[in-house]
């Protein structure tokens, strides 16, 4: 009785352990596949590129509840995050942070003013950044997509589906995009029928 009810015990913590993400010296949640960077946004781009990878920068915020939800709900899925490894170079700015920054216009600022300069408010937020940077323009001029705030799994999946696609070149605005995407799961029977 006594060893059935350790390794039930055993295995809650476990399935509690794998549900949370860490947490960063910053306050920020961590994942493994993060990357880290001298955070010179041109040079970042084009190391994306060379990977055959896109850029996104995430805006976060220490004791965000939105930002730990994504981590511990969206990026524990591991559909969402092999496609994400798979195609994305992640790198995680912190919204009040002090670290410097080299914006795409040649401006050396720190994190908190890059948000405030970029017009970026929400935790989290998501940048989606082209394939290369256009010279003398800052980051908010030359974000393919921007995604403020915490979605569901497949808004959020889909947004970064369509970015690889480079739907956002497209006449089929993202919403469209999202809405078929989801039609084509549920005729699949991958999803449940709409009520």
């Amino acid at each position: 009785m006594t060893r059935y009810f350790i390794t039930f015990l055993m295995a809650v913590l476990f399935s509690f352990s794998t549900a949370s993400a860490n947490i960063g010296e910053d306050g920020l949640h961590k994942q493994d596949w993060f990357s880290t960077s001298f955070r010179d946004i041109a040079d970042d781009i084009s190391e994306a590129t060379q990977e055959g990878k896109r850029l996104v920068i995430i805006f976060e915020q220490r004791g965000c509840i939105y930002c730990r939800a994504m981590h511990e709900k969206i990026f524990s899925d591991p559909e969402v995050a092999d496609y994400i490894k798979a195609n994305f170079k992640v790198i995680q700015y912190n919204m009040f942070g002090d670290e410097e920054v080299t914006d795409t216009d040649g401006e050396v600022l720190t994190e908190k003013t890059a948000a405030r300069k970029w017009g970026y408010i929400f935790t989290p937020t998501l940048v989606f950044l082209p394939e290369s940077a256009e010279s003398g323009k800052q980051v908010s001029e030359i974000a393919v997509s921007t995604m403020p705030g915490a979605f569901g799994k497949w808004t959020f999946l889909n947004m970064f589906k369509w970015v690889k696609e480079k739907g956002y070149q497209g006449d089929e605005h993202f919403q469209k995009y999202h809405a078929r995407i989801i039609s084509e799961l549920r005729e699949a029977g991958k999803l449940p029928p709409a009520q």
